[in-house]
């Protein structure tokens, strides 16, 4: 399953910016279901104007496949690309629900590029385990 951040202040609307959005709702998805797993949120101390709050925020969402947000910074694409998070800018506001119900025909029908590596990614990583498996252990 993937997981893929939502920048929202409503849990329901894409519609914050990823270095001043106040949360995130986080999904974890395959091509038959989506589930909310955890919704992150900001004091309002976090949202103070500078470079210093992203940290935080990419942190955050370590494990998710990509993020969904209206706008990101360069600085904010460059942190989420380096621990494998694809930032997704959305000219304007969207509704979770269509996304996810876009997201479940990508995984499904393939071609979108960024989906497609993150499945190659998270089967890879699944394979490892099995060869390590496979290879026994010597002591």
């Amino acid at each position: 399953m993937l997981r893929v951040a939502f920048a929202s202040n409503d849990r329901s609307t894409v519609n914050q910016h990823f270095g001043a959005a106040e949360g995130f709702a986080v999904y974890a998805l395959d091509g038959e279901r989506a589930q909310l797993v955890e919704i992150v949120e900001f004091p309002p101390a976090a949202m103070e104007a500078n470079e210093g709050r992203l940290p935080a925020r990419v942190a955050a969402l370590a494990g998710c496949a990509a993020v969904y947000c209206l706008a990101a910074g360069a600085s904010a694409v460059k942190q989420l690309l380096a621990v494998g998070v694809q930032p997704i800018r959305l000219d304007d506001e969207a509704a979770i629900d269509v996304l996810l119900q876009q997201l479940s025909r990508a995984i499904c029908a393939g071609g979108t590029a960024w989906v497609d590596k993150a499945i190659r990614r998270q089967e890879g990583d699944s394979a490892r385990f099995d060869r390590m498996l496979d290879e026994g252990w010597d002591e």
